[in-house]
């Protein structure tokens, strides 16, 4: 397939935290206020003077100094988060938007504090409380947090407008970021797909880490050369997979997967965009800050949600994806010690192997591609147990 035309541009935007769009929106005056978590709202960091950037840590490969902090036994994406902290690599943030959902990344965020990592004298760390179970009620109490930890200490110390007209154009504007990635991304659903996992990978990343105002450009460009682009005669992959698990912040681990034969048609992981990408409803007669907590979460996969009831829901949809988009097999990916992926990979693997009959392997990552040997070798192996059932028609 020809180059994508924005494809390289996307990816150096992605080599370090504050690059080029992020300084150059700061330069315009605009607050950023990072985030580490699918559960943030991100219209509420877009807001007019405002833009999300969500916290990322490419290259960092010894994270020596958090793990001084946090311990060796600590996810190594809270480790590395801090470590570039320490570095000064998110000396431009203004605020930082966390929550308390996991003990790791909650004490990485309140390390920025305690150590006054950033020179500001205004910067603050706000960690919200996200209920564990899903309905109306914890929805409310979801709303309250949001008012307590961000809209009140924003306005408080940036006077920063969260009005009903600003928070409804906030919302607008994160829905056409949505509708372009679900329209790109639905080009992973042809019987030949015509973009890659990797190039997926790179957009919406890209749609997470830069100011949206300043890609939806090229994202509309982007989305309007899929239209067109023409697959190859011969697919270069043998199987179809789909990603499931934790945050996964390097392209080039979707990459490797590729390279060993397969084509990854869907992200179901930590800030991926299934769920991730889509569209905030506004009901009527209900204001749109009550939309936004609403929708975060009721739509929100993760394995945090540990009832017997959203166990079965998540199996469900991963089974729906995989139909959706044709997937051969799937790929359940845990972040090194991180305790509700651990819980939930081991469930998937066994659920989607047994009960589903959907061939399915368990993966244990760093941040980094330090294990980038071993994991090729497994992925390989993956690939060719998939081709061995088509001809068998047998179980894995």
């Amino acid at each position: 397939m020809r180059d994508l035309k924005h494809l390289i541009y996307f990816e150096g935007l992605l080599q370090e935290a504050n690059n080029a769009l992020v300084k150059q929106a700061c330069s315009e005056g605009k607050l950023a206020l990072a985030y580490n978590c699918s559960y943030i709202p991100e219209p509420l960091l877009d807001v007019e003077g405002c833009f999300g950037v969500r916290l990322r840590a490419p290259g960092c490969v010894n994270p020596d100094l958090a793990t001084y902090y946090m311990t060796n036994r600590s996810c190594p994406y809270s480790k590395s988060i801090l470590e570039r902290a320490f570095e000064g690599g998110y000396n431009f943030i203004s605020a930082l938007i966390g929550q308390e959902c996991c003990t790791t990344m909650n004490r990485m965020e309140q390390y920025f504090e305690y150590c006054k990592l950033i020179p500001n004298e205004k910067f603050f760390t706000a960690c919200i409380d996200m209920p564990i179970k899903k309905g109306d009620w914890y929805a409310g109490y979801f709303r309250r947090q949001i008012e307590k930890k961000i809209i009140t200490p924003m306005q408080e110390t940036y006077g920063v407008d969260y009005s009903e007209d600003k928070l409804m154009d906030a919302i607008e504007r994160h829905n056409e970021i949505c509708r372009l990635i679900t329209e790109i991304g639905s080009y992973r659903k042809l019987d030949n797909p015509t973009i890659t996992g990797y190039e997926f990978h790179i957009i919406q990343l890209v749609t997470l880490a830069c100011p949206k105002y300043l890609i939806v450009d090229k994202l509309r460009e982007t989305a309007e050369e899929l239209k067109t682009r023409e697959p190859d005669d011969k697919p270069d992959y043998r199987a179809k997979v789909m990603l499931v698990g934790s945050e996964i912040d390097d392209p080039e681990f979707t990459k490797l997967v590729e390279m060993c034969g397969a084509r990854v048609v869907a992200d179901r992981y930590c800030f991926g965009s299934l769920p991730g990408r889509e569209e905030i409803e506004l009901r009527e007669g209900e204001s749109a800050l009550t939309a936004v907590a609403r929708h975060y979460l009721s739509t929100s996969e993760c394995p945090r949600f540990m009832n017997k009831e959203k166990q079965l829901q998540r199996r469900s949809y991963l089974k729906q994806l995989v139909n959706d988009y044709d997937a051969d097999g799937v790929l359940y990916l845990q972040m090194k010690f991180c305790e509700f992926w651990s819980y939930e990979r081991v469930m998937g693997v066994h659920d989607m192997n047994e009960v589903e009959g959907i061939p399915c392997i368990g993966v244990e990552k760093e941040y980094t591609m330090a294990s980038a040997g071993q994991l090729r070798t497994r992925f390989q192996a993956f690939v060719e147990s998939i081709e061995i059932k088509k001809l068998q028609g047998g179980k894995m």
